[in-house]
């Protein structure tokens, strides 16, 4: 995630970063661009985006070309929360854009912050996996007495108000403040750098029991697309469970009655089977379990494997040269009929 401090002029170049360093999706905030889209900032990346003022605040997600069609939902909460799901592999993956207001900002302003983001996990499924890349303007804090269970004890510094705002939302809706968990030099846990100010204020949070696919955590140093932030990476892999192949089973081979000689052959053993009466008795659950034992018996059943490409066996170099021929002809046809023009009720 990364603060851009506005998106104007920074498009092709937060793209280039993202493709330099190998980032697929980045939550952004104070994009400051009014509107509420999808655009295309280059290199095979896109940003969705809302804003209400080109003055202040705006988040956004961006994603890798590839993921875009992943998507199934926007959420445009307000200009400081958006959330985006998308399908991966089968796991649904929520990816929310937060952009907390400052220390000196109104309490009721910040409230109405977390409310929102409130409201968008209470959203989510639980199953469902969830990492938010937000801007919280506070300090967690180094350390973690108390909190071992949301977080790790590789913050900065002391914790703040705001700070302690963090731990008790990820206590509420148990996660985990991801960067806390892993340790590095403190240049590297830095996210904040203005004069003599060096801060930590922008997390990456996800789901207590997801903490386990998140490999390592770390600020970006020695990029020049914000001014003050540094963007805070994880590697992330997302654990697919496997479904269990469905166990085929075994089936009777009717077909084989068609025969005659089958066919006899199984009326004279399904007659033995029933004592040699030629009126069928009149529990029928009894006769039908004769009836099918005595043609696993005398018809023999499948082996339960499945047949591999059992539908395309036809496709051969015949069928295929008959296909292409047929290709070329109704190309053919159109552009003669494209040449002639058309005619009909609709010209």
């Amino acid at each position: 995630m990364l603060n851009v401090g506005t998106m104007t002029g920074k498009g092709r170049e937060l793209a280039d970063m993202m493709e330099r360093r190998k980032v697929d999706i980045l939550c952004v905030q104070e994009t400051r661009w009014k509107g509420s889209k999808a655009r295309s900032i280059g290199a095979g990346f896109k940003l969705f985006y809302y804003g209400v003022d080109s003055k202040s605040n705006g988040v956004g997600v961006v994603l890798k070309e590839e993921f875009v069609r992943n998507v199934l939902e926007v959420k445009r909460v307000s200009d400081r929360v958006v959330s985006l799901k998308l399908e991966i592999e089968g796991v649904m993956l929520n990816v929310v854009s937060g952009y907390a207001p400052q220390v000196g900002c109104e309490l009721e302003e910040k409230e109405r912050f977390w409310s929102e983001l409130d409201e968008v996990m209470e959203s989510i499924p639980t199953g469902e996996r969830v990492v938010i890349g937000a801007d919280f303007n506070g300090h967690v804090g180094e350390g973690n007495r108390g909190d071992e269970e949301v977080m790790g004890k590789f913050g900065v510094k002391e914790r703040n108000l705001e700070g302690q705002m963090v731990v008790d939302f990820a206590k509420r809706m148990d996660m985990a403040v991801v960067n806390a968990y892993f340790q590095k030099r403190e240049e590297h846990r830095v996210t904040y750098k203005s004069g003599g100010r060096r801060t930590q204020v922008d997390y990456i949070l996800c789901r207590r029991g997801n903490l386990k696919e998140i490999s390592d955590c770390k600020v970006v140093v020695g990029e020049s697309v914000a001014r003050q932030h540094r963007m805070v990476v994880c590697s992330m892999t997302l654990m697919v469970c496997k479904k269990k192949r469905s166990k085929i089973e075994k089936k009777t081979k009717w077909w084989k009655l068609k025969k005659e000689e089958c066919c006899e052959e199984f009326r004279q053993k399904l007659r033995q089977a029933l004592g040699g009466q030629v009126v069928l008795p009149d529990d029928w659950e009894t006769t039908a379990e004769v009836i099918r034992d005595t043609g696993r018996k005398v018809l023999g059943v499948s082996s339960g494997r499945r047949k591999e490409d059992k539908e395309t066996w036809w496709w051969n170099e015949e069928v295929q040269d008959s296909v292409q021929r047929k290709r070329l002809a109704k190309k053919k046809w159109d552009m003669d009929v494209s040449g002639r023009g058309s005619s009909g009720i609709f010209n």
